[in-house]
Parts: C-alpha cells; sequence; structure tokens
C-alpha cells in the first residue's frame, strides 16, 4: 500500500509516499480502505516535535525521543471496511465508516487498522468522505471538552481560537445546546464563525478579549495563550476554562485550581467513544453540524499539505485525499 511516511522528526519535507506492507487486523480489529484523513494539529505535532513549553519529554513517550515511533501519521480516517477480525460483529465489508486512530496514527495511508476502543462509527449518509472526516479529529475533541462543561440553554460560551478544526466544532456544538456563543479569531473569520452560530466575534489581532467586561460560563481554549491566571476574571462563578491546548503548569495545575477555586479547569479531554462520534454523525445527518474544510489534498502532496497546516491558518480542517492520484489543493 502507498502511505506518508516520516523517518525523523522536522519539516514538511520529512514526509514522503512509501510503499509498505498493509496493516494485518487483529481478531479484534477492523481493517478500512481509506479515502480520505485529514492534516491535523496532532500531525503537525507529532512530525515537528512542535509542542506546548515543558511537554518535550511526555510528547516523546507517544511519538519517540531520537526518531519518529509510528512513521505513518494520521488521526483519523474515512473508508470502506476491507475485512474485520473474527471477533467483530458491528461492522462488515463494504461498511462507509470513519473512525478516529488517536495515539496509534496510521491514517494517512490507504488501509488503516481500527483497534477496539478506538471510536468509529457509519459515515453519515448525506456526506463525501472528504466532509466525512472532517467530524473526527475536531469534532471528537470539541465534544469530549464541552461535555464535561454540563452546558445548559442560555450559557456563555467564549470559543479561543474558534476558526480551527477544534474550535470550529466546538462553536457548533455550544450553539446547537443553545449557548450563546462568542467566537475569538480574526476578521477574515468572521463571517465563517458566525454562519457556525457564533452571536459575535471577537477579532484577536485589534482586541483582547481579556480586557473585556463581558463573563462567561464556559472558556474554550482552542490556542494555547488563555491560562486560569489570565482568564479567571472572565470566568462566572462554578465556570468552566477547557484547555484544548495547554502547557505542563497548566496541565499539572489544572485540578488544583479546580480544588481551589470552585471552577473547572481542565486539560484532559476525557474518554472519547463511538456512541461520541455516532452523536456528531446524528447531527450531520440531521444538518445541524456543518463540516468545514478548507483544503484538499492528495496524497502525493502530502509535503504541501504539511507545509499549508504549518503555516497556523487553516479554517477548520486540511484534508488528505487517499482515492486519487492527481496533484491537487482544493480550496473549499
Amino acid at each position: 500500500m502507498r502511505a506518508a511516511v516520516y523517518r525523523r522528526f522536522g519539516g514538511p519535507d520529512t514526509v514522503r509516499v512509501e510503499a509498505l506492507p498493509q496493516p494485518t487486523p487483529g481478531p479484534d480489529d477492523v481493517l478500512i480502505r481509506v479515502h480520505a484523513s485529514t492534516v491535523s494539529a496532532a500531525d503537525h505535532r507529532a512530525r515537528s516535535r512542535d509542542v506546548p513549553r515543558g511537554l518535550g519529554l511526555l510528547a516523546a513517550t507517544g511519538i519517540g525521543l531520537l526518531r519518529p515511533k509510528r512513521p505513518v501519521l494520521g488521526y483519523d480516517a474515512a473508508g470502506v471496511v476491507e475485512t474485520v477480525g473474527a471477533d467483530v460483529t458491528a461492522y462488515r465489508p463494504g461498511d462507509e465508516v470513519i473512525a478516529m486512530l488517536g495515539g496509534h496514527f496510521g491514517g494517512h495511508a490507504e488501509y488503516a487498522r481500527v483497534r477496539p476502543g478506538d471510536p468509529i462509527a457509519r459515515k453519515p449518509r448525506n456526506l463525501p468522505f472528504e466532509d466525512a472526516v472532517t467530524l473526527v479529529f475536531g469534532g471528537l475533541t470539541a465534544r469530549g471538552f464541552l461535555k464535561q462543561a454540563d452546558l445548559v440553554v442560555g450559557a456563555a460560551v467564549l470559543v479561543n481560537g474558534a476558526s480551527g478544526a477544534v474550535g470550529t466544532a466546538a462553536v457548533q456544538l455550544a450553539a446547537h445546546e443553545g449557548a450563546h456563543v462568542t467566537g475569538v479569531a480574526s476578521a477574515a473569520n468572521r463571517e465563517l464563525v458566525t454562519s457556525l452560530g457564533a452571536e459575535r466575534v471577537i477579532d484577536h489581532t485589534i482586541e483582547d478579549f481579556t480586557a473585556e467586561a463581558a463573563t462567561y460560563d464556559v472558556i474554550v481554549d482552542c490556542v494555547g495563550n488563555a491560562p486560569f491566571e489570565r482568564v479567571r476574571r472572565l470566568l462566572r462563578p462554578r465556570g468552566a476554562l477547557l484547555l484544548v491546548i495547554t502547557d505542563l503548569p497548566g496541565l499539572l495545575l489544572a485540578p488544583m485550581r479546580r480544588s481551589r477555586t470552585g471552577h473547572l479547569v481542565t486539560a484532559d479531554v476525557g474518554t472519547l467513544t463511538a456512541e461520541d462520534l455516532g452523536h456528531l454523525v446524528d447531527l450531520a445527518e440531521a444538518g445541524a453540524y456543518r463540516p468545514v474544510r478548507d483544503r484538499t489534498f492528495d496524497l502525493v502532496d502530502i509535503a504541501e499539505a504539511h507545509r499549508y497546516v504549518d503555516t497556523g491558518r487553516k479554517r477548520g480542517n486540511v484534508v488528505l485525499r487517499l482515492s486519487g492520484d492527481g496533484h491537487t489543493a482544493v480550496a473549499t
């Protein structure tokens, strides 16, 4: 099979297409022929070892210390079930599915193995593979954090970094629950964030959202520049700070913040399940969740896909297409 492989840490050009053996599924595994994956922030961090302050050694346990532990990136996948293990009964060959591969990676290949416990669900019937895969990384991450906050109708929610993969999902999921959503993004992304359900957008290039008088029940930080010390004043009593990105001090101090202040402060996405992914599928099929796809690259252009993600300016998701052989970067 063809796969995007990196043998050392570094820039986008470290990733190249190679021929690898097809994965062999175990008795509880599902093997899918991958049609699409995303090039996500997780792929960027694993490839470049660009991780938040203090997390280098912790990250090395998952991605490798001197060289990549898992040479095929790809945190998610959408495709068709090729074969299933002897003990699998929920899926059969020919089923169209989406799946979160997580820290095992492997989605940037023509075949990927979904292990027991990896969230997997049938693909939304109304979406092509390239759109369906955008539900997985951003959607599941946003859901994992938001469901810890016990959102109620009328809650005030601020999403910092509202135009990225997780941010666009968080805006939609919070708005669907009846929250009043404020997004922090650039002026260029104002229309996008508003169209997803935000009632207000703060342009971070000219305004500091922490200087405002507004307060919130939930703050979702998808950027990594809103630590508890900076935003505590903005949190209402028993409010929640959801640290999608944080450094080592933020990670270690989160439980202490909660016990001392009564605020929910967490950097833990929680356990993501097939039921969570199925919930996103239901929303998408009902028209209540909109895929946000910035550009689509073919596998042969994997280095260009990484180069674009490295700019930090993607809107929603960058999709990697594995079912064609063209050289295409499509803006959608």
